[in-house]
């Protein structure tokens, strides 16, 4: 009876959430012809030289979720379908094709070496060639490359990684490591024959491979201290003691590291960060123990942090969106991931705002995509976590618009499909159906979306090898290798001081 009233409902409401002014056809016209201006201007192509690049990178976030977020974000502004996403009103668009050089569904390690480094490879394998083969220690050297992150570094641009998961993990050590697996986050977590063949675990390259990465923000801590020693915030839980097994304080070589004179501050909770004066700090790390959390939700980071206060605070164009889309969707519950991607959005556009298109180029993708869908003949100003306004022709039973290909979501009940009407669907820990039974909902293979502001952004168009991306970008600031076009001359220095990142790349987990 429940699940009927809501359908009945819909369908009464559904004619009444259509604006006036849509049943006018001349306000579709008019809205045409001024779309058709604002692309007739874009034959005015910005060519400037890119001072500063930002890169926001949604883990998972897939054209799918990217539609649903779009709705969401209306639906809680009191609008709906007819929304905007702050990426969405980036003039230019361009699909990139993710597979990894061993995959047709990629993972995050090989797809970030991809967008990051400017090389395919293979999965699991992170800041390498496609000549690595995971977990062989023995196949990386020589195999090694590089990335954008470098190029900046080496152009003498100021360079970030803010990312709400550890900054160990596969998405942000591409920028900086090289790896045969992407789960070697300390010694601790390496075989035996990784470790006598010289192989170095990521937190270690962290420090040592690119030592003057101005700002580091994450998580996972326990990963740069010596195994068993205590963490500072909850001392006596074992599970989160270090586990290097090296004996090395990270921390401590971080920040012994740094040159004389430079001021190097490492902070591991939101009050330690705002007490910082910022305008005096030349080097900032910051890690919070926990790997999967965004820090705005963080209670170990006292009150929450959301991302116009961090940015507030800051003081430069450094944003923490939400990480956690791909987790949301690997647990089925697709709430979370959807509200995360609105917070990635805001923090888009927090970034716009801070920014000129004329010396910044943004560039907002995903890493891959994920079996997620909505569907179901929904009505105009249907709640997006809610039901279709149809049962099953085929078990009479009701569902959500939302449903996953495969993952936890699979319940079967006496026999049957579960009857959704009896649980709260609109829970955010609510795992929607999917048709096969998985502990984790996995990746999709499709294309995903790239969109492009700023200084030649017309460069990322059609669709392309995910690759791309970042030549694209490093053409456009003239770092890197493809330097033959730019006029040096006419190129401003970029002062190494923290309120000036000339590359800052917005990382979220895999």
């Amino acid at each position: 009876m429940k699940a009927l009233f809501i359908l009945l409902l819909a369908q009464l409401c559904s004619a009444s959430l259509i604006p006036e002014r849509e049943k006018d056809p001349e306000y579709w016209r008019r809205q045409a012809q001024e779309t058709l201006r604002n692309a007739l201007r874009l034959q005015r192509l910005n060519q400037n030289v890119a001072k500063n690049l930002i890169l926001f990178l949604g883990d998972g976030m897939g054209v799918s979720t990217v539609t649903a977020a779009r709705i969401l974000k209306g639906q809680l502004q009191g609008q709906g379908e007819e929304s905007l996403l702050e990426m969405d009103k980036f003039p230019f668009v361009a699909l990139a094709k993710t597979y990894n050089t061993n995959a047709q569904v990629p993972d995050s390690a090989g797809t970030a070496t991809a967008y990051l480094c400017g090389v395919k490879a293979n999965e699991g394998t992170l800041g390498v060639s496609a000549g690595v083969t995971r977990d062989r220690c023995n196949t990386t050297k020589g195999q090694e490359v590089t990335s954008i992150l470098r190029w900046a570094k080496e152009a003498g641009k100021a360079v970030g990684i803010v990312t709400t998961t550890r900054v160990t993990h596969a998405t942000p050590s591409a920028a900086y490591a090289h790896s045969a697996n992407r789960d070697w986050y300390s010694d601790g977590e390496m075989p035996p024959d990784a470790l006598e063949g010289g192989c170095k675990d990521i937190a270690r390259q962290l420090v040592e491979n690119i030592p003057e990465i101005e700002v580091i923000l994450g998580g996972g801590r326990k990963y740069m201290y010596p195994k068993n020693v205590s963490d500072v915030e909850y001392p006596r839980e074992e599970k989160h003691r270090g586990t290097r097994l090296d004996g090395r304080n990270l921390v401590q070589a971080w920040q012994e590291a740094k040159p004389r004179g430079k001021v190097a501050e490492y902070v591991w909770h939101r009050r330690g960060l705002l007490a910082l004066n910022l305008s005096r700090v030349d080097f900032l790390l910051g890690e919070s123990l926990h790997p999967r959390v965004p820090w705005h939700h963080l209670g170990a980071l006292g009150e929450p942090l959301s991302c116009p206060g961090m940015l507030g605070q800051l003081q430069w164009p450094v944003i923490l969106p939400g990480g956690r889309i791909d987790h949301g969707h690997h647990e089925g519950k697709a709430k979370q991931a959807l509200h995360e991607a609105v917070e990635l959005d805001r923090a888009i556009g927090l970034a716009t705002r801070l920014t000129s298109t004329q010396d910044t180029l943004s560039v907002v993708t995903a890493d891959h995509s994920h079996v997620f869908t909505f569907g179901g003949y929904t009505p105009r100003g249907n709640p997006i976590f809610g039901l279709a306004p149809m049962q099953s022709d085929v078990d009479r039973k009701p569902f959500t618009s939302i449903l996953y290909g495969n993952g936890p979501g699979y319940k079967i009940v006496a026999g049957e499909r579960e009857n959704v009407s009896a649980v709260d669907f609109a829970h955010a820990d609510y795992q929607a159906q999917s048709a096969v039974p998985l502990r984790q909902e996995t990746h999709g293979g499709e294309d995903v979306a790239v969109f492009a502001r700023g200084p030649m952004a017309h460069l990322l168009h059609g669709v392309h090898e995910q690759n791309y991306i970042p030549h694209a970008m490093a053409y456009a600031a003239c770092i890197g290798s493809n330097r033959g076009h730019c006029n040096t001359a006419a190129r401003p220095a970029m002062p190494l001081l923290l309120p000036f990142l000339g590359l800052l790349l917005l990382l979220l987990l895999c």
